[in-house]
């Protein structure tokens, strides 16, 4: 069970706790057939409840402080991972992390590059990864292994979690725009596949600048918009007050962005999130990935990467078009 609780899973814990109350006592006494019973209620009750949870909710879900890294994912499902550091320009971003490692499952493996923006966990931990904000010499750092990627011909994997790029003026100076743009239009053309996974916030420009691929993966209870919901609040209604409304009208959770094609898969979570079951949550995503590697590589090997990058260009300059009926 997570050390923090959400404010929506009030009610889980305090079953929770009564659950264990009733272990405790039940080593004593006969109480085998009550304690079922709650923990079938428990597991129904857990399952309509995360099944309903708003726009808003997943967003506080995708913030838990214990929810899997990209560190955390690395680890779990790769082996052999092998981080290299800075842009060869300025100096070394620790807000991503990125590097070589093989994905495998015993059927098939793939030597791939992985690149994530990474938060940390303890205060100290936040701010020396700038609580996931990339600067200018992040971006080009991404894009520099993203190239190194390209000339060995591994497939690239992108894990997304940012509340946003940093918007100090230290990085206003060294570029910050032209570096998110720079990294757009250079994903746009690399002849590899690339693989974009949002593991949980997935704001603004911040995500954009390592998120142009060929297929767009989503985790349940993540979410991804131009804005994060506090600041649209903030912007709308001159107050924070109005987050949960404001997320509503994003249409940021996964089923809305795979409603609107921007996102191609949502991969599930565990009952109750990433958060409760890590290791479980890095097993269905492993899982997922090695499927969707299979795919690419499958339909579009060295042979149709020109194709592969038309396709991506494509679908990236689809995003926002709409299409009138005449009156």
């Amino acid at each position: 069970m997570p050390k923090v609780m959400l404010d929506f899973e009030k009610p889980v814990y305090d079953l929770l706790q009564k659950l264990d109350e009733m272990r405790k006592v039940g080593q004593t006494l006969e109480l085998q057939g009550e304690i079922a019973t709650l923990e079938s209620k428990i597991d129904e009750f857990r399952r309509d409840l995360y099944m309903k949870l708003t726009p808003w909710q997943r967003v506080q879900a995708a913030r838990h402080p214990e929810r899997p890294t990209t560190l955390d994912y690395i680890e779990a499902m790769t082996t052999g991972f092998v981080e290299l550091h800075g842009d060869r320009n300025f100096g070394d971003d620790h807000a991503v992390v990125g590097g070589f490692a093989k994905i495998e499952n015993g059927e098939s493996a793939y030597n791939i590059m992985c690149i994530g923006q990474q938060k940390g966990r303890d205060t100290k931990m936040k701010v020396y990864r700038n609580f996931g904000m990339m600067k200018p010499e992040g971006y080009r750092k991404a894009l520099r292994l993203m190239k190194l990627a390209e000339k060995f011909q591994c497939p690239i994997v992108t894990f997304i979690d940012t509340p946003g790029a940093y918007p100090g003026i230290d990085a206003e100076e060294r570029g910050q725009a032209e570096a998110i743009a720079r990294n757009i239009f250079e994903m746009c053309n690399l002849r590899v596949p690339i693989i974009v996974v949002i593991i949980g916030e997935g704001a603004s420009g911040g995500a954009l600048g390592i998120g142009a691929g060929d297929r767009m993966l989503m985790l349940e209870n993540t979410w991804y918009s131009v804005i994060a919901p506090e600041s649209c609040s903030s912007i709308l209604w001159r107050s924070w007050d109005y987050k949960e409304q404001a997320a509503d009208a994003l249409k940021l959770t996964a089923t809305d962005l795979m409603k609107l094609s921007i996102v191609d898969r949502i991969v599930p979570e565990p009952l109750g999130g990433a958060h409760w079951s890590p290791e479980e949550a890095a097993a269905i995503l492993k899982g997922t990935l090695l499927e969707e590697l299979g795919v690419l590589n499958a339909t579009h090997g060295a042979e149709h990467y020109a194709e592969l990058v038309e396709k991506r260009r494509k679908k990236f300059m689809a995003i926002g078009q709409w299409e009138f009926a005449p009156a």
